[in-house]
């Protein structure tokens, strides 16, 4: 909705607002959010990315941090003496961050309730009569008996414990109608 005619106030200059810390805040605010929440917390606005990094025994660049061997053997080698590792202060972000690692990785790739549906209508009607799956009147995408039976070992693959339960429930339900 537009504002009246005349209801704008000229915006006049600040003089009482202290500038550097303005832009500093600002500057601060606008920085790209870390992520990790384990680094964030520990993460000191005041140090550099490379002091913060350091503290936590974190490397700014894995190159440097993991050279890579040369290919050529040398003659004579020659022990070299490291220079003086930096301090690690904060080692419990890099312990948090091994310990979130060495989680194991959810599976996040499902099926959907339409497909696994669909299969189970198909084994439950035709058994492993791929050709009849194909004439089938659900068969909406008229899928054809190769796709069906990939579609069906997909199923398997992403559920063998309730493909085997599927199964038994099928041949009991047989048992009984004989």
């Amino acid at each position: 909705m537009p504002k009246a005619k005349g209801k704008t106030r000229r915006q006049k200059f600040g003089y009482n607002v202290n500038r550097k810390r303005l832009n500093r805040n600002a500057r601060r605010k606008a920085a790209p959010r870390i992520e990790c929440s384990h680094i964030r917390h520990a993460w000191d606005h005041a140090k550099s990315v490379r002091q913060n990094l350091a503290e936590m025994g974190l490397a700014v660049d894995p190159n440097r941090a993991v050279p890579l061997r040369k290919r050529k053997v040398k003659a004579m080698e020659v022990d070299r003496e490291e220079g003086p590792k930096e301090l690690v202060r904060k080692p419990y972000v890099l312990n948090d961050l091994e310990a979130e690692a060495s989680l194991p990785e959810k599976k996040g790739n499902t099926l959907s309730r339409d497909l696994i549906d669909y299969v189970r209508h198909m084994v439950e009607n035709h058994g492993e009569d791929y050709k009849a799956m194909a004439r089938d009147e659900k068969n909406y995408y008229q899928d054809t008996p190769k796709q069906i039976r990939n579609k069906i070992n997909v199923y398997k693959r992403f559920y063998p414990a309730e493909w085997q339960d599927f199964l038994d429930s099928l041949q009991k339900s047989k048992m009984e109608v004989e």
